[in-house]
């Protein structure tokens, strides 16, 4: 009899060792999703970068879009804004105005050191 003891005893120890072990695997497994997994926290904190340029890109373009904005209403009813703009994009001047137009610069691609002993 005391070896069915002896052996109750260590069954119990054992399945006490293996749902230790089987709690801690699921407990990683959990653990490994929240942070990786698809909503997990590295995606939330992508997600999070990714909303905050947005809204940065947001701003600027209501920047421009108000700023364009602008432009148009003094367009349509600024002589002067429309006097500049035709001055800049048309190429126009007043009577007895010279305009001298420079050539616009490219930059310059450099070469390699290598290509230029051929």
């Amino acid at each position: 009899m005391k070896w069915l003891q002896e052996f109750g005893r260590k069954l119990v120890r054992w399945r006490t060792l293996l749902a230790s072990a089987m709690f801690a695997i699921i407990a990683f497994l959990m653990f490994t999703h929240a942070l990786v997994g698809n909503n997990g926290w590295l995606s939330y904190r992508q997600k999070k970068a990714e909303y905050q340029k947005l809204q940065q890109d947001l701003r600027q373009m209501d920047g421009e879009n108000q700023r364009l904005d602008a432009q148009i209403k003094a367009l349509k009813s600024d002589p002067k804004a429309i006097e500049k703009e035709a001055r800049e994009q048309l190429r126009y001047a007043k009577p007895g105005e010279v305009i001298y137009l420079l050539p616009e610069t490219t930059p310059r691609t450099s070469q390699p050191a290598e290509s230029a002993h051929r």
